[in-house]
């Protein structure tokens, strides 16, 4: 602003003597005014009749009794008119304006005009001006209200008493214009005339300028008075002409002007919107030479606010807007040629600027909508679009990449503007914008970008722009990308060339199939003689654009013709480019890429076309040639391969072009190469598309290329190169699609890949390993076609050993074994390396699902069932090789190779068997012959094949019992859903294993092999137990034997008379390796036994009491009585079972090689004798280990019983829930002691009650009824044993809250017994942690402790605590569980808080749900008040700054009706304390809702706290003066506290009796310190109670404010006075108003402020009249003292910006300023001039802000000083 250097001397807080001299003579002239009369005994005596006429005031009850007031007033006036003042005027002054209330009747508002008549006329002209203050206050609102009987009265009195003032009205202009203007709402009323006239005759009193001035401050800051100020203007404004000049009316300050303007353009009311566009037409025409003279950002305002007019959809308003926008004249050219001459660039520039940077105060949506409601005005709409369209879908861009919140909005008003705009200027704009960027090779082609995000964004629905506005454009765009690289082909790496072919695609896209048929016509078309146009040519002269020079020889009137030669062309110089240059660069190869994509979608749309082929000007072998050379480039990507191979075989296929692309040999091979290196591994996204294009490239050609070239890149030379090339082939093999048929097409390759699982070489076997993970589909099927040679001839028969016969095969003639057993190597090798993916295929697939026809025709043959699978097939294939042998006359050749068949065969078999996924059908049918094959191959000495035999049977007995398991738990679901079973299964021993095991055991030429055979039967016995449980008895029996055989063969040897050696003595291992396997087996008869005795168990005790001493330990003792055994005990043994049997042979066995082995030391030494005696000895040791093997079994047997049926698992809620009360009771005192020997001393209870707490939180309704009575029963027994607190009892009050919700919601809660439990057992509870919170060692220190204390322990939350440390009594309890040391987790002193923490938020907020009774619930609530709440308050100094949880807790009571007898006292008692303020505001802010739901429960609450205000001194003469003001300044700040605490209105009920309390204390009680917190009494009433609702109070405030400030003028207080904080508080007070601007206010509030531009433009002459003005310069020019008298800290000033203004404004448009006060840090002064800087700078701030902002407020910061100045902490 001009008058910045007037603003910053001010800001000083200093004036020139002048100035001050002047305010000091203002401030003597009223102290001079009544010296005359100050010793005149009538004087006196009026003063005294003055007041007591004045006290009769406070007897007014009714309108009746004012109305005496007043006449009694105006007789004690009238009495005395020698005098030319009036006593106590500041109190006559209030009385007067409290009886112009507009409640009162209109004769007291007759009678007190009466009054104010009297008044002025006895002042005369110089009193009124000295006291304009004091009886403007009353008059300048009244008229508003006025009636019209007393209006010609208050009208009398403005012109009669007020116009002659004359110039000193220049302060007070903008009020008496407030006052004025409700006159002027009715043209047609009764004084309108007069209003007008006096406010004409008001604006000669001051200038004209300045009288607009206000009124436009008027405008501004007071909605209500805008309709008449605009009916003002329209009178007296003046109609101008587009040159002249309004500033000689306005004054300088056009700015002023077009806010007031722009606030009326932006009212609500329609008929306010209408008179300021007449206004606007009338004297603001947009090509006036205000408009073009004023600045920039104030154009823009009023535009802005001109242009938002349009959303109101009105016509009357539209129809104005357009008139001011487009002149007066009628002709469209004239007004489009007004528009583009005057408003065109500004309203283009305003939405610009508006669509960028979008206010905070509107949606970002409303300059684009306004936009859209100006294209509805062609004159208006088609200039706008031109110079707008383009930054307007930049803007829109902009938004939308910016803010997703606002996406919809945004996204559904572009679409409307992209449909709205006219077609033709947009994409003429878009065009443009493209070449351009074309031409000048923009790193970001912004236009470019643009367009492709407008045609992804928005969907274009107008078939126009499809047609015809599309296609010229994509077919102009071809060619100039063409000419573009032409010229250099260097530029085809340019970004806008790639972007602009991104653009093409999306353009075609969006193109009507049929509009590339033929161009559009052109409105100007050319003559016949004239050459033809091309693409390019044609697109710039149908949207008028600069035609470029013909370059192009293409001049093909089918845009599609054109378009594919242009692209061919393009793609050829490209391709050029990059064989020229190996590569070239990426951007490049980019550019080639986009330019071969859109020629494959164009012919795509060619092949849509019907009619004849399109003639295309080009040579296919010459474009292919340069095609394919570029491809042999390395550095070429497969996205660039792909579509030139996918081109080529569009172009090929394609019958719409000529002439054809033709495809040769050559070629063909060049590109299967090409697209074969792409199979290796580091192209893996790539392989999909590569094998699709190979396969596709053969079929196309009709020739079998591929695997010739797979083959030999395969075999290649170089070891890289091969590793390569198979997983390249594994690649093809694995995306190969099966009707292809692989195995057969690809075989050779396969083979030799398959040929690498047995290579040498780790490298190779591991590719081939690789490949074999991934490629296993078709690999069977050449395979078996192999194996099903028709030459393999063999035949059935059966062969008979021992009596047993065993079916076999026998082969007719000779075959190639080699190649078969060959075949079975790579089979082996697909089954080993295959994994669980070979067998899931191979299981899965059907045989008849193979699509080679010879190998169905062998399957047939052989004869295979065609439903098998693959699995099936192979599996009896293999067991036929396996059953079948050579003729006798052939055995000799053939046998070798036979045998390694038959060994290869079982290992397949077995590696299929052991992964689980063989069919219970084809085990059952694999298992005789395996068992066959073995007795076999022991009874006709063939030891090779045993080992791996039986491996096989292991397996196969393991696949079959898991199978017969699983259908039996499938049985027993079955039965429990209620379907029949068909009874358990149970795995059958085949009849010939115990047989053949027996004789593998036996057999003495098997002995090599007899380890073997004894591990099978040890690991699969136990591991298949009780499947061939039958088994055990004989096989010990035969290992008893062989053992006895072994004893007698070394006894025998030893023998003193043998002669010469003994051959085939065992040797100590083979007797300790029988030993071992006897010791085994009899403790699985041991096991056996047991199982049979827990299978008893049901019997009674008695029954088994006489067995008992007869059993495994009675046998065993038996047996050391060999030689006197009873015939009971042999008996016994024949009836039990044969594993007793078993046993007792089995331990005669031990005893009597323990007995016999026992080395004899001979005295003559043989050769044999080291041998025998190392056999004896360790043979002796091993069998007294084996003896004492039963004894130790029994008692492991009965712990591993124990252990199972504690591990039993529960099915149901109830069961899990039953299990873990179980748990807990056991580990309590109640449990017994033999059960808790039993206890996981790695659990603890805090775990145990966890998992039940979530468990129980995760149940529904009627599975939390299921298990209410288990739980129950628990936390009775928790309830009733509560003598001393355990942690148990808060955790079961935690599961109960969850429990009992859920079971709240049941209909179960009808039940009196369930509702009586729940009530008594949480009631018990809640007590329990109440007391215990209440009654711990430091009551208070769970209270103190702070979340940052937690943290520093290690933990956020507290850590569980066991059992023992929370007895009140430190000593342990015996009956406790004794837990291990790392099993006793510690709550520590953490546990207080976390019940703190769960009854605030849980069992508090939980009372009226589970206690429902009200005595219940108000008997739980006193004790929470008692134990918690109480000790917290006892313990602080600062009663509010208690810990959250015990607000949260109060807070919660709140809201229980049965509790406030509870909680009130202990809030009362909080909020009365003397200390309450001493706290902070951030800990008052919790107790808000508190306060409040005490004083809206507590219905006498208020009455009690207004009573304790008293306003009357006491009459106790001991009592202490300070602390009394002390107690009422208290009181007083509690009643502000709990107003603030209410919302909007919400004591408005109160009101009457806080005002009356108010104004008694401001009467009666002269303390600064109670007067101060009035004020803050009434800050606070500012904040929560609507403006009106203070109508009758302003006078009041007003007056007490005049006089605190009018007496600083004339005696400044003293420092460190203790009138000082009534100033701070009376400023703090005008500081809030003038920041609020309520308009009850502003028309008071020049009586503190300049309020007019003289603020800021101050005149030669001005003498400051506002009080703070007055006080700046008064205040400024007082001496300095000391500076030790002056150091304070700087907390205590306040600190003002040098540029004078409380509110700072951003330099953008994001977001208007908002208003806080001025003093809101400021808490103490210590002497007045700390208030130097607010005084001199609050006339400027508020003119500045409302110039500015127009009065958004900062309510956060309004608040928050109003809670700052509460609890100050003092």
């Amino acid at each position: 602003m001009s008058a910045k250097g007037v603003v910053a001397r001010e800001a000083d807080g200093k004036s020139d003597r002048t100035g001050s001299a002047q305010t000091s003579t203002k401030a003597g002239e009223r102290a001079a005014a009544q010296q005359p009369f100050s010793s005149d005994p009538k004087y006196k005596k009026y003063t005294q009749q003055v007041e007591k006429c004045l006290n009769a005031f406070d007897n007014v009850h009714e309108w009746a009794d004012c109305i005496a007031f007043l006449k009694q007033l105006l007789k004690t006036f009238q009495s005395y008119l020698q005098f030319k003042e009036i006593p106590h005027k500041l109190i006559v002054s209030k009385r007067l304006s409290q009886c112009l209330n507009p409640a009162l009747p209109t004769g007291v508002h007759q009678r007190a005009l009466d009054v104010y008549t009297h008044i002025l006329s006895v002042l005369g002209t110089e009193g009124l001006k000295r006291d304009l203050p004091l009886w403007s206050s009353g008059l300048f609102p009244f008229f508003e209200y006025a009636s019209t009987s007393a209006k010609p009265t208050l009208l009398n009195i403005y012109d009669t008493y007020y116009l002659p003032l004359q110039h000193a009205l220049r302060s007070v202009m903008k009020s008496f214009i407030l006052a004025l203007l409700p006159g002027l709402e009715e043209e047609t009323g009764e004084f309108f005339e007069k209003v007008l006239d006096l406010l004409d005759r008001l604006s000669a009193t001051v200038s004209p300028v300045f009288f607009m001035q206000n009124l436009w401050l008027v405008m501004i800051t007071m909605p209500s008075a805008r309709g008449t100020a605009l009916n003002f203007l329209s009178r007296r404004l003046p109609r101008l002409h587009a040159d002249e000049d309004i500033t000689l009316i306005v004054g300088r300050d056009i700015g002023l002007m077009i806010r007031a303007f722009a606030a009326a353009l932006e009212d609500d009311n329609l008929l306010v919107r209408r008179g300021a566009l007449d206004m606007l037409l009338q004297s603001m025409r947009v090509d006036s030479a205000t408009i073009k003279r004023t600045q920039p950002e104030d154009a823009a305002i009023l535009m802005k606010a001109a242009i938002s007019v349009v959303l109101r959809r009105d016509l009357s308003l539209n129809r104005r807007l357009y008139t001011w926008l487009l002149g007066p004249e009628d002709k469209s050219e004239v007004q489009s040629a007004y528009l583009r001459q005057h408003a065109l660039q500004l309203l283009s520039s305003t939405l610009k600027r508006e669509m960028f940077t979008p206010s905070g105060e509107y949606s970002e949506s409303r300059p684009f909508k306004i936009f859209i409601s100006l294209l509805d005005k062609w004159e208006i709409g088609s200039p706008l679009t031109e110079v707008l369209i383009y930054d307007s879908l930049k803007a829109i861009r902009q938004h939308l990449q910016a803010d997703s919140d606002i996406n919809e909005d945004i996204t559904m008003t572009a679409s409307t503007l992209f449909e709205a705009a006219e077609p033709s200027i947009l994409w003429k704009q878009l065009l443009k914008g493209i070449l351009n960027a074309i031409d000048s090779a923009e790193h970001q082609p912004e236009a470019i970008n643009l367009s492709i995000f407008l045609l992804r964004t928005l969907p274009i629905h107008d078939d126009e722009v499809r047609s015809i506005h599309l296609p010229v454009i994509f077919a102009g765009l071809a060619e100039k990308l063409l000419v573009f690289v032409k010229d250099d082909t260097g530029r085809a790496a340019s970004p806008s060339v790639r972007e602009c072919f991104v653009l093409q695609e999306e353009i075609l896209r969006n193109i009507l199939p049929e509009a590339l048929q033929q161009r559009p016509r052109l409105t100007d078309a050319p003559q016949e003689s004239s050459p033809p146009l091309s693409s390019l040519g044609f697109a710039s002269a149908f949207y008028g654009l600069d035609t470029p020079a013909p370059v192009s020889n293409i001049y093909s009137a089918v845009p599609l013709v054109s378009i594919i030669e242009h692209s061919f062309a393009f793609s050829q110089i490209c391709a050029q480019v990059i064989t020229q240059q190996r590569g070239a660069d990426s951007l490049s190869r980019t550019s080639y890429s986009h330019v071969l994509s859109l020629l494959s979608k164009l012919m795509e749309r060619v092949e849509e076309t019907s009619g004849a082929p399109l003639e295309i000007s080009w040579i296919p072998s010459v474009w292919l040639g340069d095609v394919l050379d570029s491809l042999d480039v390395e550095s070429i990507g497969f996205s660039l391969v792909d579509r030139c191979i996918s081109l080529i075989f569009s172009l090929q296929r394609s019958s719409k072009l000529s002439p054809k692309c033709i495809i040769d040999q050559k070629l063909v091979s060049r590109m299967a190469k090409k697209l074969f290196r792409f199979l290796h591994q580091d192209w893996a996204i790539f392989h999909v598309r590569a094998v699709n294009l190979l396969w596709t490239l053969e079929s196309s050609t009709g020739r079998h290329y591929v695997e010739s070239i797979v083959a030999q890149s395969m075999n290649s030379p170089e070891s890289r190169n091969v590793h390569e090339a198979f997983e390249a082939f594994g690649v093809l093999w694995r995306l190969t699609e099966d009707d292809v048929i692989p195995g057969f097409r690809l075989k050779v390759p396969m083979m030799i890949v398959l040929e690498t699982l047995g290579h040498d070489h780790p490298g190779l076997r591991r590719v081939g390993e690789t490949w074999m993970r991934c490629s296993l589909r078709s690999v069977l099927e050449p395979i078996l076609h192999d194996l099903l040679d028709p030459t393999i001839r063999r035949k059935s028969r059966l062969v008979k050993i021992r009596g047993k016969e065993i079916r076999g095969y026998v082969y007719e003639q000779n075959f190639d074994q080699r190649y078969v057993h060959h075949l079975l190597e790579i089979l082996y090798s697909i089954v080993q390396f295959g994994g669980q993916g070979f067998t899931k295929i191979a299981r899965s697939t059907p045989v008849r699902r193979v699509q080679y026809q010879p190998l169905l025709q062998r399957l047939e043959a052989a004869p295979f069932d065609l439903n098998f699978s693959f699995l099936d097939v192979l599996i009896e294939l293999l067991s036929r090789l396996l059953q079948s042998e050579p003729k006798e006359q052939r055995e000799s050749t053939m046998e070798p190779l036979n045998t390694r068949i038959q060994s290869i065969s079982v290992d397949i078999l077995q590696a299929i068997v052991a992964r689980g996924e063989v069919d219970h059908l084809a085990l059952e049918t694999l298992e005789p012959v395996i068992i066959g094959k073995l007795y076999f191959s022991v009874h006709l000495r063939r030891l090779d094949l045993q080992n791996k035999l039986l491996r096989m049977l292991h397996s196969l007995i393991s696949a079959s019992t898991a199978h017969i398991a699983q259908m039996n738990a499938e049985d027993a679901l079955g039965s429990s859903e209620g379907s029949q079973s068909s009874g358990k299964k149970a795995y059958t021993v085949n009849s010939l294993l115990t047989q053949t095991l027996m004789d593998g055991i036996a057999v003495p030429q098997n002995r090599p092999v007899l380890q073997h055979w004894l591990d099978f039967m040890l690991m699969a016995i136990p591991q298949f137990h009780p499947a061939l449980q039958v088994i055990v008895s004989p096989i010990a029996d035969c290992l008893g034997r062989q053992l006895r055989l072994f004893l007698n063969d070394a006894l025998r040897a030893n023998q003193p008379g043998s002669t010469g050696p003994v051959t085939g003595v065992a040797t100590d291992a083979e007797f300790i390796m029988l030993l071992n396997a006897l010791e085994r087996l009899l403790l699985l008869g041991l096991a056996n036994h047991s199982e049979v005795g827990q299978q008893d168990d049901d019997t009674p005790t008695q029954e088994k009491s006489g067995t008992e001493s007869s059993g495994i330990l009675g046998y065993v003792s038996n047996v050391f009585t060999a030689d006197t055994t009873s015939t009971q005990a042999e008996d016994q043994l024949t009836v039990r079972s044969p594993s007793f049997r078993s046993l007792h042979d089995g331990v005669r066995t031990l005893f009597a090689i323990w007995v016999n082995l026992i080395w004899p030391n001979p005295s003559s030494k043989r050769p044999e004798d080291d041998s025998l005696s190392m056999t004896y000895n360790r043979t002796r040791s091993r069998c007294l280990r084996a003896l004492e093997a039963p004894l130790s079994a029994s008692t492991e047997a009965e712990n591993s019983a124990f252990r199972a049926g504690r591990c039993s698992s529960s099915r149901s809620a109830h069961s899990a829930v039953h299990m873990i009360c179980e748990s807990i009771t056991i580990r309590s005192s109640t449990g017994s002691e033999r059960s808790r020997k039993y206890v996981n001393n790695n659990l603890s209870d805090n775990t145990l009650f966890k998992f039940l707490e979530q468990y129980l939180s995760r149940l529904e309704g009627p599975l939390a009824l299921q298990v209410w009575g288990r739980f129950m029963q628990l936390a009775k027994d928790i309830a009733s044993n509560l003598r001393e607190f355990r942690v148990q009892v808060y955790l079961t009050l935690r599961c109960l809250c969850v429990l009992g919700d859920k079971v709240m919601q049941t209909a179960a809660m009808d039940e009196k017994r369930i509702k009586k439990d729940l009530q008594e057992t949480f009631g018990k509870l809640l007590e329990a942690c109440v007391t215990f919170l209440g009654r711990s060692s430091e009551p208070s220190s769970w209270i103190r402790r702070t979340t940052k204390e937690s943290l520093i322990n290690g933990r956020s939350s507290p850590a569980p605590r066991g059992v023992s440390d929370l007895k009140m009594d430190e000593k342990a309890n015996s009956s406790s569980v004794s837990l291990q040391d790392n099993a006793k987790p510690t709550w520590g002193s953490e546990l207080p808080s976390q019940i703190a923490s769960f009854i605030a938020t849980i069992a508090v907020p939980g009372l009226r749900k589970f206690l429902m009774d009200n005595d219940r619930v108000a008997s739980a609530c006193g004790n929470v008040v008692y134990y918690v709440v109480n000790p917290g308050l006892k313990s602080k100094s600062r009663p509010m700054d208690l810990d959250s949880i015990v607000v949260d807790i109060i807070r919660e009571m709140t809201r229980i009706p049965p509790a406030l007898k509870v909680w009130r006292t202990p809030v009362m008692d909080i909020l009365y304390d003397n200390r309450v303020f001493n706290c902070n505001s951030a800990a008052a802010t919790k107790w808000k809702p508190v306060i409040r739901a005490l004083f809206d429960s507590d219905k006498t609450s208020f009455g009690d706290l207004l009573g304790r205000i008293a306003t009357a001194p006491s009459t106790n003469i001991f009592i202490n003066r300070e602390n009394e003001m002390l107690v009422r300044s208290l009181n007083l700040r509690r009643l502000s506290f709990v107003l603030f605490t209410g919302e909007k209105n919400h004591f408005l009920t109160q009101l009457p009796s806080v005002q009356e309390k108010l104004v008694d204390t401001l009467r009666n009680v002269p303390s600064p310190m109670v007067q101060s917190e009035v004020f803050l009494c009434i800050r606070v009433l500012l904040c929560r109670l609507s403006p009106h609702n203070l109508t009758s109070f302003w006078p009041v405030i007003l007056t007490e404010l005049y006089r605190i400030f009018e007496q600083i003028i004339v005696a400044v207080p003293a420092d460190e006075s203790e009138d000082l904080s009534l100033v701070l508080s009376a400023s703090k007070c005008l500081d809030l108003l003038l920041t609020l601007q309520t308009e009850e206010f502003q028309i008071h509030q020049w009586i503190f402020v300049t309020d007019t531009v003289d603020a800021v433009f101050r005149p030669d002459d001005w003498n400051p009249e506002a009080m703070f003005d007055q006080l700046a310069e008064i205040v400024g020019s007082l001496p300095i003292p000391d500076a030790r008298e002056r150091t304070r800290s700087k907390g205590s000033e306040v600190a003002f910006p040098s540029t004078s203004t409380s509110v700072s404004f951003p330099s953008t448009a994001e977001f208007r300023a908002m208003r806080r006060p001025m003093l809101n840090t400021l808490r103490q002064i210590d002497s007045v001039r700390d208030l130097i800087p607010f005084f001199s700078h609050v006339s400027i701030s508020t003119y500045e802000s409302v110039y500015a902002s127009a009065g958004n407020i900062d309510w956060e910061a309004v608040e928050q000083g109003l809670l700052d100045d509460m609890f100050d902490g003092r």
